[in-house]
């Protein structure tokens, strides 16, 4: 089990909801599959196979939450990935893309679900904070680097969406091998470094051409 959901394990221990959550999500990490049962979950939880119903309508609503849980681990890395880093740097910037690729290397199980129908639906759940989410750490670091380097006019959100989806696009490619396969000998962590320095040199020159 990730040390993201073994965190979420203890943190909830205790919880019959929470731990048919971190059942489901150790379920699909063994496996590699989203197709387990509800019963498995209520096996592997320790309660009986009526249990889970008392939380949860069916399995979809159950991988809903894991969706939930995984997006809460990644925004807790992306915390942790810049907590010794100065804000309104571009180190801070390829620090939390660098912790987006880790992040989906290490749960390439549950990517599917992030990203998918399931996500999209996590993400609808009034419980979750998406202003709190990883998303916005990376804009509010984009919106400290241009305020600190005078780069304006500019919309954080659109920035930071190019750079998720600059980012999110490595990711995929590094997870299934095709960053080498096309770029032999190819690092993903580099190339978003050296991605990241053209997309802002590119916003200086316009910022400077501008003024």
């Amino acid at each position: 089990m990730s040390a993201a959901l073994q965190d979420a394990k203890s943190y909830h221990h205790g919880d019959l909801r929470n731990a048919l959550i971190v059942a489901a999500a150790e379920l699909i990490e063994e496996s590699g599959s989203l197709e387990f049962a509800m019963v498995e979950a209520a096996r592997r939880a320790g309660v009986s196979s009526a249990a889970p119903y008392r939380h949860f309508k069916d399995r979809d609503e159950l991988l809903k939450a894991v969706a939930h849980l995984c997006f809460m681990g990644l925004t807790e890395t992306a915390r942790d990935a810049v907590a010794d880093k100065e804000l309104g740097t571009e180190e801070t910037i390829v620090a939390l893309g660098s912790n987006y690729i880790r992040f989906m290397l290490k749960h390439r199980n549950f990517v599917d679900l992030m990203w998918g129908d399931m996500g999209a639906r996590a993400m609808e759940d009034e419980r979750m904070d998406l202003r709190g989410s990883g998303f916005y750490i990376l804009a509010d670091a984009v919106a400290a680097l241009c305020e600190r380097e005078s780069i304006a006019p500019v919309n954080p959100l659109e920035l930071a969406t190019e750079l998720w989806a600059m980012v999110h696009g490595l990711s995929t490619l590094a997870m299934h091998q095709q960053v080498d396969r096309f770029l032999p000998g190819a690092d993903a962590y580099q190339l978003l470094e050296r991605s990241t320095k053209v997309f802002f040199d590119g916003l200086r020159m316009a910022a400077n051409r501008s003024g």
